[in-house]
């Protein structure tokens, strides 16, 4: 895994070195589930990594594509349950972004895209028989991704950003249609750095 990393390091260096105008960003933010959902009461963020590209420069227009991945913790006290649920998130998008002469340090964009949410099971607790935490399925939600994001240019390379995602995933028939279960929103609070 740590060889792999630094292939992509490496690469993206060198995309850096040959590419004039590159119109590449990566992202490092802190994700934070708000409101009152099984998600915003369950789970804490730890961090959401992003990489942006815009593949179509207008006049005041940049029209790309962008993919994070992210992952919050069971914010449940371990000591009261035998199983531990990690979150890992998926985010493929098409995005605009406005590119301002009047305001040239601050680029309003507005997203479209796909989530899915991984929820992982854990035995965090070996007193239990490791059998049955293989018992318990990993489950997997999905839904329409909607962004709005503000980002501000600190130097050429550096940016800070600020994201809100709203999510509306798919349920089970089992499960009631309430907001509670189908509407996810995250705060997403980092930097970005442009190749």
């Amino acid at each position: 895994m740590f060889r792999k990393i630094i292939l992509i390091g490496l690469c993206l260096l060198a995309f850096e070195s040959y590419a004039q105008d590159s119109k590449l960003n990566i992202e490092l933010c802190y994700p934070l589930s708000i409101d009152k959902n099984f998600v915003g009461e369950n789970y804490n963020g730890i961090i959401d990594l992003g990489l942006r590209y815009r593949f179509l420069e207008l006049n005041v227009v940049n029209i790309g594509g962008s993919f994070n991945i992210g992952y919050l913790k069971n914010s449940k006290d371990a000591r009261n349950q035998p199983f531990d649920v990690n979150l890992y998130t998926l985010q493929p998008r098409f995005f605009a972004e406005l590119n301002l002469p009047s305001i040239p340090k601050f680029r309003p964009s507005f997203g479209l895209g796909y989530s899915l949410f991984l929820f992982n099971v854990s035995n965090n607790q070996p007193i239990f028989d490791s059998n049955i935490s293989s018992n318990i399925e990993n489950q997997n939600k999905s839904g329409i991704n909607m962004n709005s994001g503000l980002a501000y240019d600190i130097t050429e390379k550096i940016i800070i950003q600020v994201q809100y995602d709203f999510v509306k995933i798919g349920i089970d028939d089992n499960v009631p249609n309430i907001t509670y279960n189908t509407n996810i929103n995250i705060i997403k609070i980092g930097l970005g750095y442009r190749f």
